[in-house]
């Protein structure tokens, strides 16, 4: 079986690096918020080209900590797409605010600046776009319409790491950006862990503070704060990914240029829009319901695993219904979700398993 993410290819592509770093770590006696964590944030930011970088323990964590520390405060409202992760709404929520859950475009199933308007009130206080599947939403026109009416934007990351648009780094373009550095994104942790970057020197100030307690010196908390940190060892970890991301980023490209070339036509994906750069992080595919199910199956007995980013759209989750939306209020998103499947994407997979997973999925549709 050809899995859709293996985390553990790259352990065994970067095994002496990694082992390396992980016997730095042990043999240092800091475990918590050392002297890995601050050269890892250091270069992250250096990356991005941003000014400051602070490492938490998730990246929905980040997502939440970097709303509180932008202001957000409970009983505001949130902007943010239907078709991501709950983890988004998780986090909108966990922060106190209501989220409002917004049309994506129907080309890269990314948030559609041109709808937001119609959801403003005034509570608006920010927007979430999220840059799914590693394509970069439209940061240009999501900044110029939070600008026009004073919103934050924090920039939903998890899976974008090294994407670009209008050639600036996804997560340059709002007061800040929240990453997650799970096993199988881009920049994958071997356990868990998330960051938050800005230029905001307030905002990170106060994720300083968030992420330990609310202390602004050891054990007296300014406000309340939580235990949000990133460890040394996931830190030294990610330094050694951090380096080989590019190069990583690359193949998974090269692969989806493969798929592109090869996979039928009755299978059509969402695209990077014009100006952008993405990193595939999924390779997704959409095929009317219920033959994405159908073909699914098929794979499956061809030894190709899939997977689906998305089933169910954030506002029709038991969870999040309750903030609004109705069965019918975002035709595309419901849509999408039905038609979406993820085939294998990682840059480990060798040319064989690329063609394997064509050669299979080419026979799958075929047969439908």
């Amino acid at each position: 079986m050809i899995p859709v993410a293996n985390p553990l290819a790259a352990y065994q592509k970067y095994q002496p690096e990694l082992e390396a770093a992980f016997q730095r770590v042990m043999r240092s006696g800091r475990y918590i918020l050392g002297p890995e964590v601050e050269a890892f944030e250091a270069e992250f930011a250096a990356y991005l080209d941003v000014r400051f970088a602070v490492g938490v323990a998730s990246g929905t964590e980040a997502l939440w900590l970097a709303l509180r520390a932008a202001g957000v405060q409970p009983g505001d409202e949130v902007i943010l797409p239907s078709l991501t992760a709950s983890a988004t709404a998780a986090a909108v929520v966990e922060s106190g605010a209501r989220p409002v859950f917004a049309e994506v475009r129907d080309d890269d199933l990314t948030l559609d600046p041109a709808r937001l308007e119609a959801l403003l009130t005034e509570r608006t206080r920010a927007v979430v776009p999220v840059h799914l599947y590693g394509n970069p939403a439209d940061m240009t026109a999501v900044a110029r319409f939070a600008q026009q009416h004073n919103l934050r934007v924090i920039e939903d990351c998890a899976q974008a790491h090294g994407a670009s648009h209008a050639g600036r780094r996804a997560g340059t373009f709002g007061a800040a950006a929240a990453w997650s550095f799970y096993p199988t994104k881009n920049l994958g942790a071997f356990g868990d862990g998330g960051m938050v970057t800005t230029d905001d020197p307030d905002i990170v100030e106060r994720l300083r503070r968030l992420r330990e307690y609310g202390w602004r010196e050891r054990y007296h908390s300014h406000e309340h704060g939580w235990n949000s940190r990133l460890d040394e060892v996931q830190a030294a970890l990610l330094l050694v990914r951090q380096r080989h991301l590019d190069a990583d980023n690359a193949r998974r490209r090269e692969i989806a240029r493969a798929y592109r070339g090869a996979l039928p036509p009755a299978l059509r994906g969402p695209r990077c829009a014009d100006g952008g750069l993405g990193v595939e992080h999924l390779y997704v595919v959409r095929i009317s319901h219920p033959r994405r199910d159908a073909l699914r199956e098929r794979l499956n007995q061809l030894g190709i695993g899939t997977a689906i980013h998305y089933p169910i759209p954030c506002h029709l989750q038991q969870a999040y219904r309750k903030f609004g939306g109705g069965l019918n209020s975002l035709p595309i998103t419901e849509r999408a979700a039905k038609e979406v499947l993820s085939l294998p994407m990682y840059p480990e997979l060798t040319d064989a398993e690329v063609e394997q997973v064509i050669s299979a999925t080419r026979q799958a549709v075929e047969e439908l």
